[in-house]
């Protein structure tokens, strides 16, 4: 077995940069939360959102988007290990952490609904 050389603290960065870009060429999921994302916070922009709201919306989007590299993480790694085999214990894996995003994804779309609707509804009965 071989052994992993020590990184330097700049080489951890480069290769979570290099993750980061991994995640977001190889993964689908990844480009559409960060599309939301992005119309999200345009959307808070323009409604003037505090910086409590502000926090808040980054938060949660960044949970849903690292709930998604997890998934994509453990996906490729029982993909390597079982060199793309069926399994049974590994599609109940990759169903799990298919659900973990969803119960982040789902709890994201709650705490937007929560933030969003009041200055939404404001706007429109006024």
């Amino acid at each position: 077995m071989t052994k992993y050389k020590k990184q330097n603290f700049s080489n951890t960065f480069k290769n979570a940069r290099k993750g980061m870009r991994l995640s977001i060429k190889s993964e689908r999921n990844i480009r559409v939360h960060l599309f939301t994302a992005s119309l999200v916070l345009v959307t808070a922009y323009c409604l003037n959102f505090s910086i409590v709201k502000f926090c808040i919306l980054l938060l949660t989007i960044a949970g849903v988007i690292s709930a998604e590299m997890f998934n994509s993480a453990i996906e490729f790694s029982l993909d390597a290990i079982f060199h793309n085999r069926y399994c049974r214990m590994v599609g109940m894996a990759k169903d799990i952490a298919a659900g973990a995003v969803m119960l982040v994804t789902i709890s994201a779309v709650m705490i937007g609904v929560l933030l969003f609707a009041p200055p939404i509804i404001q706007l429109i009965t006024q």
